[in-house]
């Protein structure tokens, strides 16, 4: 039980450090909301998009293969040094490429502003440089230093956005001399390109902050292990290429099979279904590590399960509070009514990410064993799943068809890899009970979402209900963790 705590309290620390700045960055929404149209949202999401394809790309899966071979190799620092110069030397190629031929790329992706290009490449570069510092905090055991960092940057970020799209506006409105001081004419309006700005800001803060780890780093690599880091991350890559896809192809085919306007609807109220994906990260953060930490114990296998367990019973719990106060959320975060006609989508996107969790915690067999590329196998046919289903779907039921070809997509390759996982690393999840645990939860969503709207007196009974359901079927288990506490 001892390494069970240890566990919750890596990844309370690790969520802290990942769910509280993505938390505060969520909250930009309002922002965005307020000062965008939905087709200007809709762009910004898809610039994010992009962003994420090449963020995938160059850091070439090394994240994962350095917390592997970080924790069986000897010399550690081959392992640090060797990890950080491939990523600089091939996100440096990137930035000269991308930047040198900047007109051409921007055509092709459709970006009438060739700065919003450039800026695209650098914000790109930056993330990139950091992967292997940030990853070295982690595997350090120096949880607190990475979530003041994170914090940190994000911070930056935040208020480099609100004072370029909020206070300077604010202050030109007002005929405050403050603007014209600070180099901004008076004729200034907000723009997305704003929001770009202050993500390479941000990235060069980070570099900054981080600098005292990356001076560090020796500049030395090692050959051979070049071999294993590939070999062990590229399918993890190529794997993380079509996890992108399913993630964001309804937010660049909606565009195309409806409007722009009606993606950047969607696009607002999909980023609801964040609360779900900030529990999924922290679980990640901390789970990854312990994982092959723990792969050598007798009870492995058994504690595996365990946290599969918690983690949907937490999970489940999240998407019923989440939906049963629903509008309460989308009224501080949401400040068009326009948006709010996509709100229908929210609980199928939080049951979709839910089963995204439990995808990522059975993709522990594959790490393992080291047979990652049945992870890119089976991402790449969510892919192919998610593609499908959008042009299936969207067409007849609209918006409302990217959610369904998501949770889909998840629900398939969460099936495939229990599956697959049962047959090359069998670990003996409770899965009778997670299904039990799952679908109650996702009806008494439904019940609340359709008949208990605005209500709360209805939906506190609602939850703590399914908080008796819970410990009714959980009792034992709950009574041991606090008997060992």
């Amino acid at each position: 039980m001892s390494t069970l705590k240890h566990f919750l309290k890596d990844t309370v620390i690790y969520g802290m450090a990942s769910v509280l700045p993505r938390l505060i960055n969520f909250a930009l929404n309002a922002v965005f909301t307020g000062v965008f149209t939905t087709s200007e949202f809709s762009f910004q999401t898809k610039w994010y998009i992009y962003a994420a394809f090449i963020n995938v790309v160059l850091t070439l899966g090394l994240e994962t293969s350095f917390f592997r071979f970080y924790t069986t190799e000897k010399d550690k620092n081959s392992v640090i040094s060797t990890s950080f110069m491939m990523l600089f030397i091939t996100s440096l190629v990137f930035l000269i490429v991308g930047w040198s031929f900047s007109e051409s790329f921007s055509a092709f992706f459709n970006f009438e502003n060739m700065l919003i290009f450039k800026i695209l490449i650098g914000v790109t570069f930056l993330d990139t440089l950091v992967v292997i510092p940030f990853a070295l905090l982690r595997v350090s055991g120096r949880p607190i230093k990475f979530m003041v960092l994170k914090l940190a940057n994000v911070l930056f970020l935040v208020t480099t956005t609100i004072f370029l799209l909020v206070i300077i506006p604010y202050l030109i409105k007002t005929e405050s001399k403050i603007p014209e001081i600070l180099g901004f004419s008076h004729s200034y309006e907000p723009n997305v390109i704003h929001v770009f700005i202050a993500n390479i800001l941000a990235g060069i803060f980070t570099l900054i902050t981080l600098a005292p780890e990356i001076l560090k780093i020796k500049w030395s690599i090692d050959k051979v292990l070049i071999k294993k880091l590939l070999s062990y991350g590229l399918p993890i890559m190529i794997g993380g290429l079509a996890y992108t896809i399913n993630e964001n192809a309804d937010k660049l085919i909606i565009p195309k099979l409806i409007s722009e306007d009606a993606n950047g609807i969607y696009a607002a109220c999909y980023k609801l279904g964040v609360f779900m994906t900030l529990y999924i990260t922290a679980f990640r953060l901390g789970a990854e590590p312990f994982f092959f930490k723990n792969a050598g114990t007798i009870d492995a296998k058994e504690k595996y399960s365990k946290i599969m367990t918690w983690f949907v019973i937490f999970g489940s719990l999240f998407m019923l509070g989440i939906v049963s106060f629903l509008d309460p959320i989308a009224s501080i975060i949401i400040k068009q009514d326009v948006y709010l006609s996509g709100l229908a989508i929210v609980p199928i996107i939080l049951l979709a990410n839910l089963f995204s969790g439990i995808y990522i915690n059975l993709s522990i067999w594959y790490k393992l064993t080291d047979k990652t590329k049945f992870g890119m196998y089976i991402s790449i046919l969510g892919a192919f799943i998610t593609i499908i289903n959008l042009f299936i779907f969207v067409p007849w039921i609209g918006i409302y068809g990217g959610a369904v070809a998501t949770i889909i997509t998840y629900f398939s390759m969460s099936v495939i890899s229990g599956y697959l996982g049962h047959k090359y690393y069998p670990v003996p999840y409770e899965v009778g009970k997670l299904l039990g645990i799952i679908i109650v939860s996702a009806i008494l969503s439904g019940i609340s979402f359709v008949y208990m709207r605005g209500s709360l007196l209805p939906n506190l009974v609602l939850i703590l209900a399914y908080i008796s359901f819970l410990y009714v079927i959980e009792k034992d288990e709950i009574k041991t963790v606090f008997k060992h506490w």
